[in-house]
């Protein structure tokens, strides 16, 4: 068996598309402006001790370097009652949280209603990576909201059924 070695950015983003992956909303409001990012890259159980989680954003981003300078970030781990969620936050234009329930802490991290999980985070570090910036948050909250989390695999959105407790 060989391995394939094309390495361009379209077959890169099909091997890529190949790992599922929660889909989380990273946001806050500033100066009374709601903000936010949408990640596919985001990971949890990045540390214990301190508590840490992480995400990639890309350095291209015109929103990150508005975010990063919250005091508090709110990443919600979306679920399938988000429907519509990612495209609207990752939108160019427009009023990205329209329409959208939110929950802003008096610390200004911002969550999105309907979530599967809410967890209330500070910037540990950024690490440059590539295209990209890797983002430690330190976790100092959470809320679990027990909803199905959406999954992002194959380029798409999926549900994750979660079963019910007996």
């Amino acid at each position: 068996m060989t391995l394939n070695h094309e390495l361009d950015t379209l077959t890169l983003r099909q091997v890529f598309a190949q790992h599922p992956s929660g889909v989380a909303a990273l946001c806050a409001e500033l100066d009374g402006i709601k903000t936010g990012i949408v990640a596919s890259s985001f990971t949890v159980g990045v540390s214990l001790e301190p508590a840490l989680v992480m995400f990639a954003v890309q350095k291209s981003s015109n929103t990150w370097p508005k975010l990063r300078e919250a005091g508090r970030i709110g990443v919600s781990v979306l679920s399938e009652q988000n429907d519509g969620v990612c495209a609207q936050i990752a939108s160019k234009k427009g009023d990205r949280f329209a329409g959208l329930d939110t929950h802003v802490t008096e610390q200004a991290a911002l969550f999105i209603e309907e979530s599967t999980l809410w967890i209330d985070t500070t910037i540990y570090n950024e690490v440059e990576a590539g295209d990209h910036w890797v983002v430690l948050l330190q976790v100092h909250g959470h809320r679990l909201l027990n909803n199905s989390p959406s999954i992002f695999y194959g380029s798409s959105f999926h549900t994750l059924r979660v079963p019910a407790l007996v």
